[in-house]
């Protein structure tokens, strides 16, 4: 389990996390065929990756329940009094980790997260010299979910991590990346910042990828990157002197992190923000991380039933029609909770 779950129910906490990079590999991807159309308003050029359901909590459901529940879909009423693209209540914290770097928590309904951001001073690889790194892992709580209890969220955290590698980081090779990599370097091929971005999923209610995503965006707010200055230079062969300031801090700049956005396919119609009864029930999902700008910075599909590709292309204008909606509420919510946090 990761430090983050670790601080959080330090009596599960067994090992430490290896950041090695053997643990970036996103697991149990299939690369489908690239879209051959052009993607509007596309970063780079966007592959679909295809991911096995998000596994939830068991939903038990009777017939006329799920014939309730598709039938409110088709007439735009959710069961909860939603449309079919409104969101549920969001609520944001920052600053609920005091070691992390940046931390927040974000609420959607009832499904909970925590993300943190740890910075620490590393080498670039040799691939991107000017670049530094990120990586992300997600642990599920015990507490989530009966079935997360023991070894049980494993599967879960592995594949909701991979998700957000594609959707922030644009997979393996960074292109599009959603998250600025040169401002992470320090001295080209010698130091750069690594970001350890953890999260945690507390309870689970549907749509726990796109509030992982927010709270990532919203941790990433928080951030403070400490002040580093060269403290000597050196010869093409020597490794810099660095001081890491203790008391001066950079904002790090969250003007191009996406927010994520999932439109899941039941019946015939898209909805946001499904809750797990609502997730049971579908064919297909979704995600697109989506900007400030409208560039789409990765995309991820799960669910057994192919799509079309003018139906993806649709789901992406919706999402990126949606995304608006959700940046303004979230970048609000994140303004607030950060001067909750600087008057306590």
């Amino acid at each position: 389990m990761s430090g983050l779950l670790g601080l959080i129910f330090p009596v599960y906490h067994t090992n430490t996390r290896d950041h090695s990079s053997s643990r970036l590999q996103p697991p149990s991807l299939h690369t489908l065929s690239p879209v051959t159309e052009p993607l509007a308003g596309a970063s780079t050029r966007v592959f679909i990756y295809s991911l096995k359901p998000f596994s939830h909590s068991m939903v038990g459901l009777s017939v006329g329940e799920k014939h309730f529940i598709q039938g409110g879909i088709a007439q735009d009423l959710r069961t909860d009094g939603r449309k079919r693209l409104t969101y549920r209540p969001i609520f944001v914290e920052t600053g609920v980790i005091a070691q992390a770097n940046g931390s927040a928590r974000v609420k959607m309904g009832k499904t909970e997260v925590i993300a943190s951001v740890k910075a620490e001073l590393g080498r670039p690889s040799s691939s991107a010299p000017d670049k530094g790194k990120v990586s992300i892992f997600v642990d599920c709580s015990p507490t989530a979910a009966p079935q997360f209890e023991g070894r049980g969220g494993e599967e879960l955290s592995k594949e909701l991590s991979a998700a957000l590698r594609q959707c922030l980081l644009g997979g393996k090779s960074g292109a599009g990346a959603g998250i600025n990599l040169s401002s992470l370097s320090i001295v080209d091929g010698k130091v750069c910042w690594d970001l350890y971005i953890d999260g945690l999923v507390v309870s689970m209610d549907g749509n726990v990828l796109d509030a992982l995503g927010a709270a990532i965006k919203a941790a990433l707010s928080d951030t403070g990157i400490p002040k580093v200055n060269i403290a000597s230079a050196a010869t093409p062969d020597e490794q810099p002197e660095v001081d890491v300031s203790d008391e001066e801090f950079l904002q790090f700049d969250t003007t191009a992190v996406p927010v994520i956005v999932t439109l899941t396919k039941v019946g015939r119609h898209y909805i946001v923000d499904a809750t797990s009864e609502e997730e049971s029930q579908m064919s297909s999902a979704v995600s697109v991380s989506v900007n400030r700008q409208g560039l789409i910075c990765g995309l991820t599909k799960r669910g057994g039933a192919g799509l079309d590709s003018s139906v993806i292309l649709d789901m992406i204008s919706v999402a990126k029609h949606v995304s608006e909606q959700l940046m303004n509420k979230l970048d609000s919510e994140i303004a607030a909770a950060e001067a909750m946090e600087e008057d306590s």
